[in-house]
């Protein structure tokens, strides 16, 4: 009876060294947090005039699990622009967070920039942004909060160095409007994009879709068409412009996502993606129905 049971003794570690791995439930959503609600890891930071990742008067700090864009150690803003790089590039997926505006604006922050913040999609990456560039080349989703004094729509598209086709027709218009109601004092306001790579993006807020566009794109101006140029170099961007100005009419089909520090102090939280690029193989164990694009090399079947 001894050597039965040795046999069966080895067998049985061998499965346990072999786990068989089931197929995961094809219908259930597998979101992802880009934020841990601790620290900032997986964040890269560019603010305008200074080296990347140099969290400059610790403008992006983390408080009660919220991403707080910070400026308690500001005297004045003096157009230090930034923005905070998820390492990641996406193509295809649903963004999901939800942001809230705090305070009063930095002092030296533009007339503008009042409740004024936004994310950045499709964006150029961290590493490439020029030491004192204000802005991506990205699609920002912008965010605006009301002033208590009329309308003033969020979730709207603004465009620096792009362009997007909005009702059949390209439309060069740095900044196009949504129907979003407006949001007045320090509420939290919920939004959900879907990006389809380079066939179009669709912003909701609170649940309700308020603006869609298609084809986003490199423009040849980065605020204005008409200033032929100009307006890369008021905006610090002279290494790349040539660059940039030649790729005019690329379709943008994936890119970085980025938060932004424009002078008004803001939080966000929640801030999680559904990646629709995957397996889209039925027999791999990691095939999911809701995936978009396919992404082959990624099918696992044992």
């Amino acid at each position: 009876m001894k050597q039965p049971l040795f046999l069966f003794t080895i067998f049985a570690i061998l499965l346990s060294c072999n786990p068989s791995k089931k197929q995961t439930n094809p219908d259930s959503e597998e979101w992802v947090f880009l934020f841990n609600g601790n620290d900032l890891t997986g964040w890269d930071i560019k603010i305008s005039g200074h080296e990347l990742n140099d969290n400059y008067k610790e403008t992006f700090i983390v408080q009660d699990s919220m991403i707080r864009v910070n400026y308690n150690n500001y005297e004045t803003f003096d157009d230090k622009f930034g923005h905070m790089y998820y390492e990641t590039p996406f193509s295809y997926y649903k963004l999901s967070f939800d942001y809230r505006f705090i305070g009063k604006q930095t002092p030296g922050g533009a007339h503008w920039n009042v409740r004024n913040s936004g994310v950045m999609l499709h964006s150029q990456s961290a590493a490439s942004i020029e030491i004192g560039q204000t802005f991506p080349v990205s699609v920002e989703l912008q965010l605006l909060g009301g002033l208590n004094d009329g309308i003033r729509q969020t979730a709207n598209v603004c465009t620096p160095g792009t362009a997007v086709v909005f009702n059949d027709t390209i439309n060069f218009e740095h900044c196009i409007r949504s129907n979003s109601k407006t949001f007045n004092g320090d509420q939290w306001v919920h939004v959900d994009a879907t990006i389809m790579g380079g066939e179009y993006m669709e912003f909701f807020v609170n649940g309700v879709s308020v603006l869609k566009f298609d084809k986003p794109q490199i423009n040849g101006g980065f605020s204005f068409e008409w200033e032929k140029g100009k307006d890369w170099d008021r905006n610090k961007i002279v290494r790349d412009k040539q660059s940039w100005i030649a790729k005019k009419g690329t379709i943008l089909t994936e890119g970085y996502i980025a938060l932004q520090a424009e002078s008004s102090p803001i939080d966000f939280k929640n801030i999680k993606l559904l990646d629709l690029c995957g397996c889209m193989d039925p027999k791999a164990r990691n095939y999911k129905t809701y995936y978009i694009k396919d992404k082959p090399e990624s099918c696992e079947y044992k």
